[in-house]
């Protein structure tokens, strides 16, 4: 029986030749992550059933980046019980609040490889499907199963087949793609589906964009978004792979229960506004919007394609009086490479703030809060009422360009017309 990519991965996973949606699968994990804010719940509940130590320490991924540096005396309280836990129970991929963002730092570091399963106790870990593999974020209660047995349960999910083709315009961006699909399926459209894409228009997205399309699945309810592994794939983890892997592909004549076609020339710039992730619009027909802050960073946009995208609109000008930009890379790795290019010198020169590589703005619980009637554009993934602070406020969602030339001009901006 053919099957996709999700379907293959899971069967390999629970050592079964083949599966099929609906059918309840256990499976074997290959990596497991937590962060600051939902690991201390998982030690709590393997301390409640008993259970000392890990399954696999090397396959164990924790990354301290929410709350990073710390921010309150509780949070400094849990970052020390989760490098406690490390050491304990001698976990080496322990990232400190230096590292950056979980979903950067962990396929920097050569742990999201094509036809794996990979958990994560945070929703965005879709974000790894952009190397091939089967990535899905899970309950901080069901990764303490996991910690203790290296297994975990999955209902198998019917897949959804996105075609891309064509080039992207200049200063429209994956975002832009990736937002104008998530305004047409639909907050819930792909609920519990393994969206799948392909096409000839993938050979022109970097990882980076394929990171980006890939984390924003979880908008759309996904349970996980994959692009199959390619030569763009193999560049990229050449030197960082952490072991060896087998890529996956989708048999012909797979079953998918939708598909889209998406032709990239004719995308323009998009904007999700408030405050909805799906109510998405044009960004020329919300244009004028007054903006107090501007955001750039998070685990969907702050990669150094990103920061050179803005950089470009920036260079030798300055962002508006009155506005507010933060500019976060993903990871120290983007930090410094953002160093080395002078791209961060351009944002400071600019008027903007940089901060240290973390979760930053997007969860609103560190820097860059909101307050009643704030406008922020950001180029994060969820806009939310309350995500960035005061409830009153508002988050309009964009891509790197379309941030960097709303801060130009102090309200919501095409970028082609900067």
């Amino acid at each position: 029986m053919p099957m996709t990519i999700a379907e293959k991965i899971l069967a390999r996973a629970s050592g079964r030749q083949s599966v099929s949606p609906g059918e309840i699968v256990e499976a074997r994990v290959d990596v497991a992550m937590i962060n600051d804010i939902t690991g201390p719940i998982t030690i709590e509940a393997l301390e409640q059933i008993g259970v000392e130590g890990v399954w696999d320490p090397s396959r164990v991924v924790i990354v301290l980046d929410h709350q990073a540096p710390s921010i309150s005396i509780e949070a400094s309280k849990e970052h020390i019980r989760l490098r406690r836990f490390a050491a304990k129970n001698n976990i080496q991929n322990f990232f400190d609040v230096n590292e950056g963002v979980c979903h950067q730092v962990l396929p920097e570091h050569g742990f999201a490889l094509p036809g794996e399963l990979i958990v994560g106790a945070d929703s965005h870990t879709c974000t790894y499907g952009a190397f091939g593999c089967f990535a899905t974020g899970i309950g901080s209660t069901d990764m303490a199963a996991v910690f203790a047995t290296g297994k975990l349960w999955f209902r198998v999910p019917e897949s959804m087949l996105i075609k891309v083709e064509g080039r992207l315009r200049d200063r429209v961006l994956p975002k832009d793609v990736v937002l104008r699909l998530v305004g047409d399926v639909g907050a819930d459209g792909a609920n519990y589906r393994a969206i799948e894409f392909a096409g000839n228009g993938l050979k022109g997205i970097s990882v980076g964009g394929r990171m980006t399309m890939c984390n924003m699945g979880v908008e759309m309810g996904a349970k996980t978004a994959i692009v199959p592994a390619d030569e763009i794939t193999a560049r990229y983890l050449a030197g960082r792979a952490k072991w060896d892997y087998q890529a996956i592909y989708s048999d012909p004549g797979a079953s998918y229960v939708e598909e889209r076609d998406y032709d990239l020339s004719r995308i323009e710039p998009q904007v999700a506004i408030p405050h909805h992730v799906d109510k998405v619009r044009p960004v020329r027909e919300v244009a004028g919007v007054k903006v107090d802050q501007a955001f750039l960073g998070s685990c969907t946009n702050g990669r150094l394609e990103d920061l050179i995208e803005a950089a470009r609109i920036l260079k030798g000008r300055k962002i508006a009086r009155g506005v507010r930009m933060l500019v976060v890379p993903a990871s120290r790795e983007v930090y410094l490479e953002a160093l080395e290019k002078g791209l961060l010198q351009k944002f400071v020169g600019a008027g903007a703030m940089v901060g240290s590589p973390s979760c930053a703005a997007c969860m609103g619980g560190h820097i860059g809060i909101l307050g009643p009637g704030e406008v922020c554009i950001s180029s994060s993934n969820r806009n939310f009422r309350g995500r960035m602070g005061s409830p009153e406020a508002q988050v309009y969602l964009g891509s790197p360009a379309t941030v960097a030339a709303s801060a130009l001009k102090g309200e919501i901006t095409d970028p082609r017309d900067v």
